[in-house]
């Protein structure tokens, strides 16, 4: 059997120096990460970060760069996860939504906040996104291609 991580895609949205995150319910209890999930079949990375982010907080999201790839292995797992995080904007709130299965809520924090709760992370991916955008790392839309 050949071995294959699992691709997920990530929303990185900063608002008035305020993060958008997620509260969710996980195997290893409520955790927070940003708008993230995994790719579907017969999906481009940019539509699955679009469907993701609005099915987890409600907002439309616009894809305006590319943070970064990042690999993780998740320690108590067999698990490997390949994370294309994007960085947009979001708008057109609709809160009469319901919010995708085990989000409890969405939370807007600041870099800060996010630092501080480090130990209630999905994952290392959060904070490295996080302090990554911080840093100005971005990367035109143009590198990713879908054929």
């Amino acid at each position: 059997m050949i071995w294959k991580p699992n691709t997920t895609v990530a929303a990185i949205v900063e608002q008035n120096g305020k993060f958008l995150l997620v509260e969710e319910e996980t195997a290893e209890g409520i955790r927070l990460n940003q708008p993230a999930g995994h790719l579907e079949d017969g999906e481009t990375l940019i539509q699955a970060t679009i469907r993701e982010a609005l099915e987890e907080t409600a907002y439309e999201f616009t894809p305006e760069a590319l943070l970064g790839v990042y690999q993780w292995r998740h320690p108590n797992k067999d698990l490997t996860y390949m994370r294309f995080a994007f960085i947009g904007s979001a708008s057109n709130h609709k809160p009469e939504q319901p919010l995708d299965d085990g989000i409890i809520r969405t939370v807007w924090l600041s870099p800060d906040e996010i630092r501080a709760s480090a130990a209630m992370h999905r994952s290392p991916q959060v904070l490295r996104c996080v302090e990554d955008y911080l840093a100005g790392q971005r990367f035109p839309l143009s590198v990713i291609t879908h054929l």
